[in-house]
């Protein structure tokens, strides 16, 4: 029964994938986008790791896919049509797509996967000792390079939404 679903969300993701990058309209675009997220999210639900699951929901899913869909309404582009690409450039993304999906597969079927051996039980607690932690191995750092990445993020989005209302 677990093949059968995980099929069902690949193939949900492959077409949604494939209509995301080739939909000409931005807002279709977004919403395509938004159900291979919640396919991603149903893949990490399914291999039993709840947490990743709820943080893709939640930032990817959530958070990122309506501030997309902000940014495409604040500006007034909502039917707005991308440009067509030409052939040249689909024969090129063509090609690297074929490229990455055979080193994909070729990475899949030559690893030597030993769930039992390498098997742990890991809790959220766990996760988040490692990830702030500052000793060896401590994400710490990032995260707070992160947010004030993000801190600018908000700035630049102010400032953008504003418009020629600061010039003087």
């Amino acid at each position: 029964m677990e093949r059968i679903i995980f099929y069902i969300l690949a193939i949900i993701m492959i077409v949604f994938a494939i209509k995301a990058v080739s939909s000409r309209k931005m807002l279709r675009a977004v919403i395509y986008l938004l159900f291979v997220l919640i396919g991603i999210s149903g893949i990490y639900f399914m291999v039993d790791y709840s947490f990743l699951a709820a943080v893709q929901l939640a930032v990817y899913a959530g958070g990122v896919i309506v501030l997309i869909i902000f940014s495409v309404l604040l500006v007034h582009h909502i039917e707005l049509k991308l440009d067509e690409t030409n052939l040249k450039q689909r024969v090129l993304a063509a090609a690297l797509s074929i490229i990455g999906i055979v080193l994909t597969l070729y990475a899949i079927f030559t690893f030597d996967f030993n769930p039992a051996e390498n098997s742990r039980i890991i809790e959220v607690k766990d996760i988040g000792m490692g990830l702030l932690s500052v000793g060896d191995g401590g994400y710490i750092l990032p995260f707070e390079v992160i947010s004030v990445l993000l801190v600018a993020v908000m700035i630049g989005a102010i400032v953008v939404a504003k418009g020629k209302k600061l010039e003087r």
